[in-house]
């Protein structure tokens, strides 16, 4: 099926930062930095629950490219999943391109290229249906982040791809993490520009499935060298998105940001009680409203890769219980729940594989250690661990 086309862009700028609540949410941080074995270097790593998981194993044991990273998840119908992930001799090298795997009938399908930009590297592919058995992929392409263009393929059944089109001219779409469809119809999708200096976030919205975009934004956090980017999204209620996003080094916690009307305008963000070492994050809300995060519980390495939960909205979180406690990197992850019910998750394995587990959240939701009222268990074991 031929992609729909990108003609329209309109573009709604976000009221800049409000100074008050940007200096209450930086004291909100500076208190938690200097608590007692929040922020010590020489602190030991936390000890926590490893995540129960009824799956988990590589989708490729070998492959054509050397390093691979940001793998992206979607249901394409009950029982296949696809994923895919950009791969090449390394991140930002000409020869990077979209790369895909096809899960059907318990097991993946071998590596394929689903998409390249001849001489130049591609970057964050995003998976996302359109309709029921329709998939589009998203991907970025350029040099850079700061030279990126975005760019979108579909297909009705994984293998076969339609000629990638690009997005119009201002809009990058997803940036990392899928899209949510709003209760009104509407795809909303976190999206974020980075310079040398800045960085932003920005939501693309569309009302007709795809074909058209606006752009709202810019979200930033003031009197930081960088800033904020890759936001994950979901609804609570309608019309009512919640954001969380990565953030620089120096700020190190996970940044939280609220709309009321489908994502035209938003708050400002503010750091939560969660720590982010720059790296990515992904969240879904399940069936039954609790939100699983999977994100890095630490402020300088890509190790250990953790998942927790929230029964509100993501104000206070379970401890987390982890995925990857080895040193080494393990990081970018996806996340969503599929028609069974259950947990699947994606992420970068030491950047030569792409790992993918599976989850009971009934379980993992039973095991974890949730926060007295008014108290986040999330931020109270916060340790950094040593740059590798």
């Amino acid at each position: 099926m031929p992609p729909v086309p990108c003609s329209r862009l309109r573009v709604i700028l976000v009221k800049r930062n409000n100074p008050l609540t940007v200096l209450l949410g930086l004291l909100a941080l500076a208190l938690c930095l200097v608590t007692p074995g929040c922020n010590s270097s020489n602190a030991k790593p936390p000890l926590f629950s490893q995540a129960p998981m009824l799956r988990s194993e590589f989708i490729f044991t070998r492959a054509p490219f050397r390093e691979c990273h940001a793998s992206t998840l979607v249901e394409l119908a009950r029982g296949k999943l696809l994923a895919a992930w950009f791969g090449g001799a390394h991140e930002g090298a000409a020869d990077v391109a979209i790369w895909g795997s096809i899960f059907e009938d318990g097991k993946w399908s071998p590596p394929k290229v689903w998409a390249s930009a001849a001489g130049t590297a591609c970057w964050n592919p995003v998976l996302f249906s359109l309709q029921p058995g329709e998939a589009a992929l998203y991907f970025k392409y350029g040099v850079n982040p700061r030279s990126w263009k975005g760019a979108v393929a579909t297909s009705s059944n994984g293998v076969n791809w339609s000629t990638p089109v690009d997005l119009p001219s201002g809009i990058l779409g997803p940036i990392k993490n899928k899209p949510i469809r709003c209760a009104n119809g509407d795809i909303v999708a976190g999206s974020s520009t980075e310079t040398r200096l800045h960085w932003n976030c920005w939501v693309n919205i569309s009302s007709d499935n795809g074909a058209t975009w606006s752009l709202v934004g810019p979200l930033h956090i003031g009197l930081l060298h960088l800033g904020i980017i890759q936001p994950t999204l979901w609804e609570s209620s309608p019309g009512h998105l919640v954001m969380l996003t990565r953030s620089s080094g120096d700020l190190g916690r996970i940044c939280r940001a609220v709309s009321s009307d489908g994502g035209h305008t938003w708050s400002d963000p503010v750091p939560t009680s969660l720590p982010n070492p720059n790296s990515g994050i992904d969240a879904v809300r399940m069936s039954d409203g609790t939100i699983a995060l999977v994100y890095n519980h630490t402020t300088q390495s890509r190790s250990p890769l953790n998942i927790a939960f929230s029964r509100d909205d993501g104000l206070t979180w379970s401890d987390p219980l982890t995925l990857e406690g080895e040193p080494g990197e393990f990081s970018y992850p996806a996340v969503i729940q599929t028609s069974d019910g259950m947990l699947n998750i994606t992420y970068t394995w030491q950047r030569r594989r792409i790992r993918h587990v599976v989850i009971d959240p009934r379980i993992a939701v039973r095991q974890s250690v949730w926060p007295q009222s008014g108290e986040s268990n999330a931020s109270a074991a916060i340790t950094p661990r040593p740059k590798e």
